[in-house]
């Protein structure tokens, strides 16, 4: 099903759950962000599909995409049972999908570039995101056979992940959120990226201090000032 803010969750029992924590965002209950989430309309929308393992991390970045980006939604993954609300919006008339995945020779036939992607189009641009782990979006991709018609796309990377609450084996590997912002600029969307950008390093840091005790009240001021900032000079 889609993801809600109030949607029931089970228990966080790992490092961390004893946590009194805010039940919409899963910080802290001290360092909630709920009344800092941005909400743009962008000139896309994402649609995440979201491993089960995903749904409960409080250090997923998924829930960011959708908290910063207007119409955006989260869908639980299956390999044979996909949500029906995903499946009758890949053929939508409103929108044109494309699926978010590193290029390789298997699928090269399905590669679209920035170019397709930024061509004027009455259509919405809808970004279809693997949201778990790298070896998970490895295997969801692989698995989900009702996404093999859809082209894919693969964005723009210029460094390296800013993600200090897990550690990729790759340096280059982004997180969902950074992705979404990597998509964002491909489609000429600097202003909605630098929002979602700068609630991700919000929620970094606040997170980053909540489990290793440390001092980021001058990250998290920088980025709650820059997304405010932003907010406030967004178009009408």
């Amino acid at each position: 099903m889609a993801y809600q803010a109030d949607a029931p969750r089970k228990p966080f029992v790992t490092r961390g759950s004893r946590v009194i924590r805010c039940e919409t965002c899963l910080l802290p209950a001290q360092r909630c962000l709920c009344t800092d989430k941005p909400g743009v309309a962008a000139k896309a929308v994402f649609w995440l599909l979201t491993h089960h393992d995903e749904f409960y991390k409080p250090s997923n970045t998924g829930r960011l995409i959708v908290d910063a980006i207007h119409g955006s939604k989260t869908f639980e993954w299956s390999r044979t049972d996909p949500d029906p609300d995903f499946i009758a919006l890949l053929s939508d008339a409103r929108y044109r999908p494309y699926l978010v995945f590193p290029q390789e020779a298997d699928y090269q036939q399905r590669m679209v570039d920035v170019e397709a992607v930024q061509r004027p189009d009455e259509r919405i641009p809808a970004f279809i995101i693997l949201d778990g782990t790298w070896r998970q979006a490895r295997r969801m991709f692989r698995l989900s056979r009702y996404l093999d018609a859809l082209p894919v796309f693969e964005p723009t990377v210029t460094g390296l992940s800013r993600y200090q609450l897990r550690q990729s084996a790759q340096p280059h590997h982004l997180c969902t959120a950074e992705v979404g912002a990597a998509v964002l600029r491909d489609i000429q969307d600097e202003q909605s990226a630098s929002v979602l950008d700068a609630y991700f390093d919000l929620f970094n840091a606040e997170y980053f201090a909540s489990r290793r005790s440390a001092d980021t009240k001058g990250a998290a001021l920088a980025a709650r000032e820059q997304l405010q900032y932003l907010m406030a000079s967004k178009p009408d």
